[in-house]
């Protein structure tokens, strides 16, 4: 079997999160910088067999698409391009950040730490990615 990889794609930086072989396990991966992800990607994808690659989709409360959307399409535009042989979906991100920060706080690191927004946007990846292991297991009960 093939990873399944999620990306908590921001402006700045973007969190990633990875299964293990099985898509059992959801563990963050990294953040690297928007501007890098694309070479990233590609070079992961050398290394590991990817199944499928899950994005971030940010909804506002009423179901609308947020305004960050719009920095997402053009992304996925080249995401396609870049890697055609695998697959993207898009995954309900809201929440994901508060999440990941209430994360960090039940798992006890300091106020210092919690301040890594890098760190913030990994867990929120591997939220996303838990969360769609979660409801696809479901799917098949």
């Amino acid at each position: 079997m093939a990873r399944i990889l999620a990306i908590d794609y921001g402006k700045k930086r973007t969190g990633i999160a990875v299964t293990d072989e099985l898509q059992i396990i959801a563990s963050g991966l990294t953040t690297v910088p928007t501007d890098e992800l694309l070479d990233f990607l590609k070079k992961y994808v050398e290394s590991e067999a990817v199944e499928r690659i899950l994005v971030g989709e940010p909804r506002q409360m009423n179901n609308k698409v947020s305004a960050s959307e719009a920095l997402i399409q053009p992304f996925l535009k080249k995401l396609v391009e870049a890697l055609p042989e695998i697959p993207y979906e898009r995954v309900d991100e809201r929440f994901t950040s508060k999440m990941a920060f209430q994360t960090m706080i039940d798992s006890g690191l300091k106020k210092k730490q919690r301040q890594n927004k890098a760190l913030v946007d990994e867990i929120s990846a591997t939220i996303i990615l838990q969360s769609y292991l979660y409801n696809r297991k479901q799917s098949f009960n």
